[in-house]
């Protein structure tokens, strides 16, 4: 049922709770209001700091979190007393807080290509998922099968219309439901949208759709926490019309949080693939030094032990190992030999063996000999003509060039480890989808865009002659204007550095793949490897290997733990099952 309004909207600028804190005894209502209130929002608890009237018995709360999850004390009328009482558990989050006043009615679209709904115990593994990817703390899967159960928390997700897929979530709290607060407030928290949308403007709804359900209470503002140097968040949210207010959050030192109160971080001019390892070992207190972070270099060090690395390339593979890797004609040449299956493949240095080649296999590949992130490599050619001017594109990254059969199937990474599989995705080629108004190229340069951000810049769709290429054979042009709903495939390739997707599917994957993998590394007599794999299906167990890399992105595989597995590997010792054994012989 929708509650009427009962009190005015708010002044953003007008203090009220502040001001109500400061005299409680001058503000009757604040009386009935309810004491020690704590909220689970399933990633942790929301601690109501205004409704302590002890500052030790809100300490001692806080103290209370639970391994695993980050709790957030709020409105604290004192937040540096609470802090000093303990300094050794406690911080003040750097962190601003935004109030938006829920006055008129909010716009949310009518016409998008997802919906929002409340959720249901069913989106349970597409919302974790989506933390996850975010590096944001998941609510239980318990957490799910009690919803509906805490009126005061509400969790909106974003449903794509299509396929189903949970495109996004948002959790809000209501405070008058909480505590009775006499300022008719709520709040919004952890809003996350999958990296891989391609949809534009998923959280923006997911906001004000939180806000509308909220107005429609009656409630008077809507307040929500973001991290200072959030800067794509807090242009987001002051495009809505949220202002920034005095009021803090306090939180505990824990390992989540270590990021937030441990000083400056080495790896912040690191690249992504560089500074998650980087992080991973200062976690484990091996220290770090950055060589180079242009080029992602740095050395680890733990008592006498040091390695030097360059993203997840160590000083552990070989010189050999790397050029087998490197030279794409030698890699498949030893995986071959080691009786794995690979596509056929010739250097393109002769014509007519490259035309027999073309006729005898229908669609093939051109790729240079040497590269890295898809440059230069062209798919799903059939006509000797462009063979020849791929070849000749590809020679301008590499002196030697390889023809190869095309397997149709989907694109696969496995990741190996130690001769060990630890993730598996799949990756597939960027898209837009249309919305009846924009260009191709407009829906491109948004696309690109919104890559970039979730990628820290590694990702992004060129406007070139290939992107011009798969348009022209699904009888576009860059000028064209697809119909609403309409997804166009923009390249052909799914490398993640031209604006290709990444999606886990380790749980999956099929035992046959998972032996070849590290059968495979094993062949090439290599610690750590990405495998670019021809599939069917990922539970399925036909396939072909095509490609080996010596430094894969292990950044992008959460939630898959690549960065610990590969400090496993340089710094055994630091394993967690060791760390913990050495603490039970201790104690």
């Amino acid at each position: 049922m929708i509650e009427s309004p009962t009190r005015n909207p708010l002044d953003p600028n007008e203090m009220m709770s502040l001001r109500h804190w400061a005299d409680p005894a001058g503000h009757p209502d604040l009386l009935a209001m309810d004491n020690e209130t704590v909220v689970d929002c399933g990633w942790g608890r929301l601690i109501f700091g205004q409704t302590f009237a002890d500052a030790r018995t809100l300490v001692d709360t806080i103290r209370k979190e639970q391994p695993g999850r980050r709790d957030i004390a709020l409105y604290l009328r004192d937040p540096q007393v609470v802090v000093a009482l303990a300094p050794q558990e406690l911080f003040i989050d750097p962190s601003y807080t935004y109030r938006l006043a829920l006055g008129g009615p909010i716009e949310v679209p009518a016409h998008a290509p997802w919906r929002i709904r409340p959720a249901q115990p069913r989106d349970a593994e597409g919302v974790r998922r989506i933390c996850a990817t975010r590096k944001m703390v998941a609510p239980p899967r318990s957490f799910f099968t009690q919803l509906g159960q805490q009126r005061e928390v509400d969790l909106l997700v974003a449903e794509d219309v299509e396929t189903r897929a949970i495109l996004g979530v948002v959790t809000g709290v209501d405070h008058v439901r909480a505590f009775n607060d006499p300022d008719g407030g709520a709040s919004l928290w952890a809003l996350a949208v999958d990296p891989q949308a391609s949809h534009p403007g998923i959280g923006e709804c997911l906001s004000r759709a939180l806000a509308e359900l909220f107005r429609g209470r009656g409630r008077t503002f809507l307040d929500l926490s973001v991290l200072h140097d959030n800067a794509q968040a807090i242009a987001l949210y002051e495009k809505l019309g949220f202002v920034r207010v005095p009021v803090y959050c306090v939180k505990n030192k824990n390992p989540i949080n270590e990021p937030l109160f441990i000083g400056p971080d080495p790896a912040a001019d690191l690249n992504v693939y560089a500074g998650i390892l980087v992080r991973e070992a200062r976690r484990r207190g091996i220290s770090a030094e950055v060589l180079d972070a242009e080029y992602g270099y740095f050395r680890l060090s733990l008592g006498g032990r040091s390695v030097s690395c360059r993203e997840s390339l160590s000083e552990l593979t070989s010189a050999i190992a790397m050029s087998r890797c490197d030279d794409k004609r030698l890699t498949l040449r030893v995986l071959a030999a080691s009786g794995l299956s690979v596509p056929a493949q010739i250097d393109a240095d002769d014509p007519q063996a490259v035309a027999e080649f073309v006729q005898r296999h229908g669609r093939v590949v051109v790729k240079p000999v040497r590269g890295e992130q898809g440059q230069g490599v062209k798919v799903d050619l059939d006509t000797l003509d462009e063979v020849q001017a791929a070849v000749d594109a590809a020679r301008h990254f590499c002196e030697h060039v390889i023809v190869e059969q095309m397997v149709p199937g989907s694109d696969l990474r496995i990741v190996v480890i130690d001769h060990q599989v630890v993730a598996a995705a799949t990756r597939r080629p960027a898209g837009v989808v249309g919305d009846g108004r924009s260009t191709l190229r407009t829906l491109i340069e948004k696309q690109s865009r919104r890559r970039q951000m979730a990628t820290a810049g590694e990702s992004r769709i060129p406007i070139d002659g290939e992107t011009e290429r798969c348009l022209k054979g699904q009888g576009y042009t860059l000028e064209s204007v697809p119909q609403a709903g309409t997804a166009v495939l923009v390249r052909k390739t799914a490398n993640l550095h031209t604006g290709g997707t990444i999606h886990d599917v380790t749980p999956i994957l099929h035992p046959v793949l998972r032996e070849a993998a590290e059968r495979a590394s094993r062949a090439l007599e290599i610690p750590v490897v990405g495998f670019d794999f021809i599939v069917r299906a990922p539970d399925q167990p036909e396939y072909v290997i095509i490609e080996a890399n010596e430094r894969p992105g292990l950044a992008n595989h959460e939630p898959q733990p690549t960065a610990e597995r590969f400090i496993d590997l340089l710094f055994p010792q630091t394993r967690a099952e060791l760390r913990e054994a050495a603490a039970r012989a201790g104690a």
